[in-house]
């Protein structure tokens, strides 16, 4: 990305501006005053499903000038034809189905095509279904990875897991009701069985939230078939397991062999004893001593 500095609102933009508007996630008493009005004042809403967006506009009494279709398997044609329409001086809005856009959707693909060409973006935040879910899981909030969908093949699965589960972070997946249960299965294979939060129709009539180990989350899936869309919260890596795991590949190491390690990615021999210090939880000087002894 090229180095550029952004004023959103500075009067001497010649263009028009791109809004990235949050719509509920199913409360429709969630949308703010200000996304309403900027949907109102803008030329172009580009939308993920226009049918969707039309009941959302319907009910605000929003009549844009276009309502233009912008999804994953549209987004190479549409992304460009919408930066044209703004170049020529058009407001245009992008919003998702439910909560923010650009999140789990191509709107990010626009909104890099809108900053290569100079466009202004500006974002009119609202509902978010992840961090709803999030602040009211009972896990740690401190950390947080968010990962969305899961690749649909069980290797696939299992690789994007292996990068993201071996930390303190609380994990935040999007499901599908057919696929929660085989994830869940997934995800105890792979991490074992941590706490998880299922939560599920958020901000609707039927909102429930089911906390418990995973094995119990099966359990309670089995005997109540999904129903909806699911945010899976994740418990993260505990400080005790991280920390063995971090240690795991040196433990069958020599100190030469592990001061040698890091020597052959480039360090000096004294870094390379300083990191192997930290490693084993002792000082420079107790691995200098011992190497002198193997010597």
């Amino acid at each position: 990305m090229k180095f550029q500095v952004q004023k959103s609102f500075d009067s001497q933009i010649q263009t028009g501006t791109l809004y990235l508007v949050a719509t509920p996630i199913g409360n429709l008493n969630d949308m703010t005053y200000r996304a309403v009005q900027t949907l109102k004042d803008c030329d172009i809403i580009a939308a993920e499903d226009t049918r969707m967006t039309r009941k959302l506009l319907s009910h605000f009494e929003i009549s844009p000038e276009l309502l233009f279709s912008y999804h994953e398997h549209n987004k190479a044609a549409s992304g460009p034809e919408l930066i044209r329409y703004i170049i020529e001086g058009k407001n245009l809005a992008l919003v998702s189905d439910a909560g923010m856009p650009a999140i789990s959707d191509p709107g990010s693909d626009l909104v890099a095509l809108a900053i290569e060409a100079g466009i202004p973006v500006v974002t009119v935040p609202g509902a978010n279904a992840a961090l709803s879910a999030l602040i009211a899981s009972g896990l740690p909030t401190e950390r947080f990875t968010f990962i969305g969908f899961l690749p649909r093949d069980k290797k696939d699965m299992q690789k994007v897991l292996e990068t993201v589960g071996y930390s303190q972070g609380t994990l935040i997946f999007y499901e599908s009701p057919h696929r929660v249960l085989k994830t869940l299965t997934i995800l105890l294979e792979s991490y074992g069985d941590r706490n998880v939060v299922l939560a599920r129709e958020l901000t609707k009539r039927h909102e429930e939230y089911v906390r418990g180990s995973i094995q119990e989350c099966i359990e309670w899936l089995e005997e109540n078939p999904p129903i909806g869309e699911y945010c899976v919260i994740v418990e993260g890596m505990s400080a005790e397991e991280e920390h063995t795991l971090q240690n795991e590949w040196w433990q069958n190491l020599r100190l030469d062999q592990h001061v040698e390690h890091y020597e052959n990615e480039g360090l000096s021999r004294k870094d390379a004893m300083k990191k192997t210090a930290s490693d084993r939880g002792l000082s420079k000087r107790d691995i200098y001593n011992a190497l002198l002894k193997e010597e």
